[in-house]
């Protein structure tokens, strides 16, 4: 048994960080995700921590090997850009950044659906934060788009344990048999994992997000949304097709992208699509699959984000076409850069080879042709974008007249920490394979499989280098699904905003005249009948002489003495005690 929830260190920070000096912050930022990291090690599979809430035994805290191996990653990314964030002074930021692992912690533990709601709408309301501290125009208007659309999706998630509830009467996390409770919970899952098409709002919004914050959005988000499709949905073969789907999806449109941080986003989905797939095939090796996949994407991503940001950081440049030729002036970007591309494209000796090709492996056992067509396809569309166009155009190309500014040492210390985890997870695989959640019969160094990646990847590069000025970077915008709520915006706005205001408001009148109506009419209901209505209102000639304004009203002119209301009471009163007798 365990007396706390894991994320309850990094709540605790959250709570602190503010009150200690602002000298002492960027540190503390460090020491919390490591005391949580070390308390995750001394955690066993059964240890569980329950409550009683209403009539209900909720299990705030489930610890197993599925659990475990996210909540690994998940401290130990929140450490590694910490350090990367060190030169960080902004209070509220870091604030956020606890508070965004902590619940993502919380969500990966839990053991019951409304556990795991409470932490799911604390991840997405501290996450947005990190959008709108950068302060522009344009991340305002993306993190209102990203609050908007997980708090529906929030909502979504608890109609569907509502349904669900009264379907099983249990509160449980477990594995979902179907229903239209279990479709909505879904529902809720596969927007926060940028399902198409419920993904626009994750390339709308992370490249918006501040330098450090988009190594965080990249990390959690999307990943426990992988974690709760695993625990509640494997097997269920729409997954699939959603995501192959996804996997090809996202790899198009990051080869059409010129902003740097947009193509990351859009790799993302291409990326959690192995792990939705991977998901709904289902089997122990797939579910092995889509975890350590999670793992190593979360530290390949996170890195490839720090090289970008890095580039961000010092020539507050992002788009392709502004930027070239900094391979002299930032080459650790570049040289750290490079080990992250080459880990998401699978190339051997570097993470992604040993955690993506444990997926493909999982669709080849259950002889899912198409399926392992359209992820190596993806594969090569990942190689072409991201280890080949992206870095050609930063780091080499024209050349930018622009001066790139000094870069704070924990920037390029947290890069090297993470590539340093990529290239031992890729060199020694048992480290990521002995922490699943299934025992793993797979060996990725097989001959074969290192010669046909290989030819795969080298292939692709001989295309690019032969084609390299079709592939010219063009300033476009790429339409996508975010189209239908940007552009019928206005027209929502009138509908859903304007509309709406102007019922309420007439409404509101209506109420208001007959709550006027009302008391003045109980104040004096004969004398009010009277002022109101012409053919009884008395003659002009009658009215009493008085100071006031002819058209002002006075309810003293016809209000009833005391003593005829009272015998008027008396009255109803032997009515009412004659009428009983009699009909008793």
């Amino acid at each position: 048994m365990i007396s706390l929830p894991p994320a309850t260190i990094l709540f605790l920070g959250a709570v602190l960080l503010p009150l200690l000096p602002r000298r002492m912050r960027s540190a503390a930022l460090l020491v919390f995700p490591a005391l949580t990291f070390f308390w995750l090690i001394y955690l066993n599979p059964g240890d569980n921590l329950s409550v009683h809430f209403l009539d209900y035994n909720l299990v705030v805290t489930r610890v197993d090997q599925l659990s475990l191996c996210f909540g690994y990653v998940f401290a130990l990314i929140t450490f590694l850009g910490g350090i990367y964030s060190y030169h960080l002074r902004g209070t509220a930021e870091q604030v956020s950044t606890l508070l965004y692992a902590g619940s993502s912690l919380g969500v990966v533990f839990a053991g019951d659906l409304l556990t795991l709601v409470f932490f799911w709408e604390i991840m997405a309301v501290s996450s947005v934060y990190l959008i709108w501290a950068r302060g522009t125009t344009l991340s305002r208007g993306a993190g209102f788009r990203y609050l908007i659309v997980h708090l529906f999706g929030g909502s979504m998630l608890l109609a569907g344990v509502l349904v669900q509830l009264t379907q099983t009467g249990s509160m449980l996390f477990t594995y979902m048999d179907g229903g239209l409770g279990a479709y909505l919970i879904m529902f809720g899952f596969c927007l926060n994992a940028a399902v198409p098409p419920l993904h626009a709002w994750l390339s709308d919004a992370y490249p918006e997000g501040t330098v450090t914050g988009s190594v965080y959005l990249s990390a959690f988000t999307t990943k426990t949304a992988v974690y709760a499709l695993a625990r509640g949905f494997a097997g269920w073969d729409i997954l699939v097709w959603a995501g192959a789907a996804m996997a090809v999806y996202g790899v198009i449109y990051a080869v059409l992208e010129n902003d740097a941080r947009r193509l990351l986003a859009y790799h993302i989905i291409s990326q959690v699509g192995y792990m939705v797939c991977a998901v709904g095939i289902g089997t122990a090796t797939a579910i092995n699959g889509a975890t350590a996949h999670a793992f190593a994407h979360i530290l390949y991503k996170a890195l490839l984000f720090m090289g970008v940001g890095t580039v961000l950081y010092a020539t507050g440049q992002s788009k392709l076409t502004n930027l070239g030729g900094l391979a002299r002036a930032m080459p650790l970007a570049l040289t750290f850069y490079m080990v992250g591309a080459l880990s998401i494209s699978g190339f051997p000796l570097f993470s992604g080879f040993v955690s993506k090709s444990l997926v493909v492996h999982a669709a080849g056992l259950n002889h899912m042709g198409l399926v392992v067509l359209l992820l190596n396809l993806a594969s090569v569309g990942t190689f072409l974008s991201t280890t080949l166009k992206l870095p050609y155009f930063i780091w080499f190309g024209h050349k930018n007249s622009a001066q790139p500014s000094a870069i704070p040492l924990g920037m390029y210390l947290g890069m090297a920490l993470t590539a340093i985890s990529c290239i031992a997870i890729g060199v020694y695989p048992s480290l990521l394979y002995n922490i699943l959640p299934f025992p793993v019969d797979y060996q990725p160094y097989t001959v074969r499989h290192v010669i046909e990646t290989s030819q795969l990847l080298i292939f692709t590069g001989l295309g690019f280098w032969l084609l390299i000025q079709q592939m010219g970077v063009k300033a476009l915008i790429s339409l996508d699904f975010d189209w239908f709520y940007r552009k019928p915006a206005q027209l929502a706005y009138k509908v859903c905003v304007v509309s709406v205001s102007k019922l309420f408001g007439t409404v509101e009148h209506a109420a208001l005249s007959l709550t006027r109506f009302l008391v003045r009419g109980s104040a004096n209901p004969i004398g009010y009948l009277v002022r109101a209505i012409p053919l009884v209102r008395q003659p002009k000639h009658h009215a009493v002489a008085t100071d006031r304004q002819p058209h002002e009203y006075d309810p003293d002119r016809y209000r009833f003495a005391t003593g005829v209301m009272v015998l008027l009471v008396l009255l109803i009163f032997i009515i009412v005690i004659a009428w009983s007798l009699f009909v008793s």
